[in-house]
């Protein structure tokens, strides 16, 4: 009803009386007045003058009546531990394909290795619930799909050089911007779901406990709207799955042309790295990414090795 009332206030671009929403909306004037309340406390500046109710400006949020094409599969917290726990509780109670749930501020954000993701508020942190009808096998490359897709719509919103560092971290100027953390789940020989986690910097500053990080903010020079971004993301991963969807022929699992994309915007190959495993820290040269996504490194010795998971950094 909240989303209904914004958009016969924002649509009308002048004021609306409360017995014209009443009408509208089949309910009472009451009911009307009690929802514009609750608008207000959430941070709508809507005015209420003797005649009725004006649209003004709303805040930079993320609750699930402003994406109106998505709203039944978003799920916005204030504050949760982690968006990821949250979705994987969802997943496994059979929630829809492309469900997302998105967080003001995560108290346990999390990245790769376990590492801790800052998620101070004015970022942007969400997972998304994917159903890819593919092997196990081949879950990777909705991963890069992901990566590739976020790293091409910073580029087309904000004109700025976003690079993918293997295996699905973006960067710009070297510093890092998102972070992407993945979760995978089978039953037999197809995936069940594949939830893609990530935190973006975006009106946020992660320097003072981040230095090698940034956000689009200090980038830019101003606030950005994290609305456009969330909903174009979430467009372009839709179109690439879609597009590349193999439907349940398995002779052909989609996505074939992924890795060598994602390689044409990568800011990893050709650098000197140092890779961290769980069980090993080792150093060499990034100099491919094979078609099972894996990074290819030339060590110091001369030997040839590939990393299937792990920590690269530059």
């Amino acid at each position: 009803m909240k989303g209904k009332i914004l958009s016969i206030l924002r649509r009308k671009k002048e004021i609306v009386s409360g017995e014209d929403l009443s009408f509208d909306l089949g309910i009472s004037r009451v009911s009307v007045w009690k929802h514009i309340r609750k608008l207000r406390e959430l941070g709508y500046d809507i005015e209420a003058t003797s005649g009725g109710y004006c649209f003004v400006s709303s805040p930079d949020a993320l609750f699930p009546w402003e994406f109106p094409e998505r709203k039944g599969k978003i799920h916005f917290f204030q504050e949760t531990e982690s968006t990821m726990d949250k979705a994987r509780e969802l997943s496994r109670k059979d929630c829809p394909d492309f469900t997302v749930v998105v967080a003001e501020t995560q108290n346990r954000g999390r990245g790769r290795l376990k590492r801790t993701w800052l998620s101070e508020k004015g970022g942007l942190y969400f997972t998304v619930v994917l159903r890819p009808d593919i092997p196990p096998i081949f879950s990777f490359r909705v991963n890069f799909a992901a990566s590739l897709v976020l790293a091409k719509l910073l580029r087309k919103m904000f004109s700025i050089e976003a690079g993918v560092k293997w295996p699905n971290d973006i960067l710009v100027n070297d510093c890092k911007i998102s972070g992407m953390l993945s979760e995978m789940e089978a039953e037999g020989e197809i995936v069940s779901f594949i939830n893609i986690g990530i935190g973006l910097n975006v009106n946020n500053n992660p320097t003072p406990k981040e230095q090698r990080a940034t956000s689009l903010k200090q980038l830019l020079g101003h606030a950005v709207g994290r609305r456009e971004i969330l909903a174009g993301f979430l467009d372009g991963l839709e179109k690439t799955l879609e597009s590349n969807s193999p439907g349940h022929n398995l002779d052909h699992i989609g996505l074939d042309h992924i890795i060598g994309e994602w390689k044409e915007y990568t800011v990893t190959l050709g650098r000197m790295v140092k890779i961290v495993t769980t069980s090993e820290t080792f150093h060499g040269k990034a100099i491919d990414v094979d078609e099972n996504g894996a990074l290819v490194i030339e060590t110091e010795d001369g030997a040839i090795q590939k990393v299937v998971y792990g920590d690269c950094f530059h």
